[in-house]
C-alpha cells in the first residue's frame, strides 16, 4: 500500500499553465504506475495520463496530448503533471493514484483546478 498526496490545483485563464504534484511514500515497490486522473461533481474519474515508474515510459489521453507532461523525480518520490495552454474544459478535480500494471489501488485527496474563459 501506497499513500499519495497531490498538490498544485488553482484557478487560471485560458491558456494559462499549472503544475500539479503527487508525493507518494509507503511500500512504493509495490506499484509500478502512477497516473493522474479528473472528475466532475456526480461523472466519473476519467483517466488523464501514467508513468510507468522507474522506466520514464509515459502514456497521456487524447484530449490533452501535447499540453501535458507526466515525469517523476525518483529522489524525492513524486510525480509532476505539468499542464499547459489550458482551456475551461479542463476544468475539474484533479487524483493521482497508483496501480500495480494498470490495476489502480490507492488514490490521493483531490487538487482543483479551475480555468477561466
Amino acid at each position: 500500500q501506497v499513500q499519495l498526496l497531490g498538490s498544485g490545483g488553482g484557478s487560471v485563464q485560458t491558456g494559462g499553465s499549472l503544475r500539479l504534484s503527487c508525493v507518494v511514500s509507503g511500500n512504493t515497490k509495490s506499484r509500478n504506475n502512477i497516473g493522474w486522473f479528473r472528475q466532475a461533481p456526480e461523472k466519473e474519474r476519467v483517466w488523464v495520463a501514467t508513468i510507468l515508474t522507474g522506466r520514464a515510459k509515459t502514456y497521456s489521453a487524447d484530449s490533452v496530448k501535447g499540453r501535458i507532461t507526466i515525469s517523476e523525480d525518483n529522489a524525492k518520490k513524486t510525480v509532476y503533471l505539468q499542464m499547459n495552454n489550458l482551456k475551461p474544459e479542463d476544468t475539474d478535480m484533479y487524483y493521482c493514484a497508483a496501480a500495480w500494471d494498470g490495476n489502480w489501488f490507492d488514490w490521493g485527496q483531490g487538487t482543483q483546478v479551475t480555468v477561466g474563459s
